[in-house]
Formats: structure tokens, C-alpha cells, sequence
């Protein structure tokens, strides 16, 4: 899996690149993350790649002139020129099932914008894929561009030690739902103790137990997710200790 990330700042990615399981999957040859600075492409003596917008307004937006080049080239670089996701507000709203979608391209070129965003004549020209990590406004599209590759190689084969953590993932699996509640030692803790099942060595009994779990952990916090509507209660805790049926409590 190789990404491209077309940024005005490739210095942000320094730290992010040489950690955990990404600097891993890179020395194994299993990622390749190339960083372009489309600086590079403003043709003035000054590099710029931003000017005041038509119409009046705040802020600055990207120019066409040097982005639409940059990336026609970073493309033309491999043979695979790449699925192209353009980092904005304005794009559909990730979720695991297009983080799956991608994950089945063996490269991605990733465009970060920044200030007031981009020129609308860079979408026009280049047909990107618009991608949004959330209804919410970033300084820049490189926190974007680091969650879509994170969310992309935990499915790219190898990279996890366990090609199960993926598919127990919350909103993976037909159902979309949410991961059950995980426990480790120690087994009590300021009285708080670990569900008797996770302990029994009965593996058919936690899989049912993890199941029912995710079941109502998902109608607790993320009704949509089934199909109804939203719940009223806060997504940090159930709506009581005593909900009926709730997994986590053993039966008298």
C-alpha cells in the first residue's frame, strides 16, 4: 500500500511516521508514505500557492495553478496513478465502510488543504474523491490525511499482529456494530470486578457474552447504528446500572 500525501507542510508527518505500528509497517515494506510539498510547483519567485478569493472575503484560498500541476505529476510518478482523496469539510463523512473501500486500492494520494480551502477549479479539474473525517472545521487537512491512513493500514494484510483486532473492530462486520467492553488483569479493581465469563474458559459462552455485549453497548450509545432512533443518553455511560438484559450483569 503506497500513499502520497500532497501537503504545504510535510514537516507535521516527521513524528507521526516514525511511530508504532506505521514506522513497523513501513520497515517491513508493507506501507510506503511519500510526502509532496506543492510549494514546489508555484512557478513565481515567491512560490505562492495562495491568493485573496474573487468576491471578497477572510483568509486566502489555494491556487490552482501550482495544486492542479503538483498533482498531476506526483500521479504520472508511478504507473498507478493512484485513487485521489481530497481532504475537506465539504467531502461525505468517513466511516469504516469507505476506509474499507480504500483499503482495497494499492495506492492513495491524499490532498491537504489549508486556510479558506481550495480553489473550486482544483475539484473540477482533478475529480477527486472528497472525504471528510467529520462535521467539524481542522486548520489543515493533514490531521485529516493521518486518520485516513491509519484507519487504512489496520486492513492492509500483515500489519496488525492479529488480523482479528480489524474485523472485532467497532462498525466492522456485516452488522457495524460497536466493540464489546474489554478487561484485563487485574481481574478486581477498587471493586469493580471482571465479568465471571471472560474467565470460565468456556469460549463458545464468551463469544455469546461478547456478542449480547456489543449488542447493547451499540444500543446504549449508537442507536443509529441499528436503525432506530437516536437515545437521549449521554454516550459515555449506560442509561442505568440496572438496564434489563444488560450483558455485563450475571444473572442470580
Amino acid at each position: 500500500m503506497r500513499f502520497d500525501v500532497v501537503t504545504l507542510f510535510p514537516e507535521i508527518f516527521e513524528g507521526y511516521l516514525g511511530q508504532s505500528l506505521l514506522k513497523l509497517a513501513i520497515g517491513r515494506g508493507l506501507v510506503e508514505v511519500h510526502l509532496h510539498n506543492f510549494r514546489d510547483w508555484a512557478a513565481d519567485r515567491h512560490k505562492t500557492v495562495d491568493d485573496r478569493p474573487f468576491g471578497g472575503g477572510p483568509g486566502m484560498v489555494l491556487k490552482v495553478d501550482p495544486l492542479v500541476p503538483c498533482v498531476e505529476e506526483v500521479r504520472a510518478r508511478c504507473p498507478d496513478p493512484g485513487h485521489l482523496v481530497m481532504l475537506t469539510p465539504q467531502g461525505r463523512r468517513l466511516d469504516q465502510a469507505t476506509v474499507e473501500r480504500l483499503a482495497g486500492h494499492a495506492r492513495i494520494v491524499l490532498l491537504c488543504g489549508r486556510y479558506e480551502g481550495f480553489d473550486e477549479r482544483i475539484r473540477l479539474l482533478l475529480d477527486p474523491d472528497e472525504i471528510s473525517v467529520g462535521d467539524f472545521v481542522l486548520n489543515g487537512g493533514e490531521v485529516a490525511a493521518m486518520v485516513v491512513v491509519d484507519a487504512v493500514i489496520r486492513l492492509v494484510p500483515g500489519v496488525l499482529g492479529d488480523e482479528r483486532s480489524s474485523t472485532d473492530d467497532s462498525f466492522s462486520g456485516t452488522e457495524r456494530l460497536l466493540e464489546c467492553a474489554q478487561y484485563t488483569r487485574p481481574r478486581e479493581y477498587r471493586g469493580l470486578e471482571v465479568p465471571p465469563v471472560l474467565v470460565s474458559g468456556n469460549h463458545d459462552e464468551i463469544a455469546r457474552w461478547r456478542e449480547q455485549n456489543s449488542r447493547w453497548r451499540t444500543e446504549q450509545r449508537r442507536r443509529d447504528l441499528l436503525g432506530k432512533p437516536p437515545s437521549h443518553v449521554p454516550n459515555d455511560r449506560p442509561a442505568s446500572p440496572e438496564v434489563p438484559n444488560d450483558p455485563t450483569k450475571e444473572e442470580p
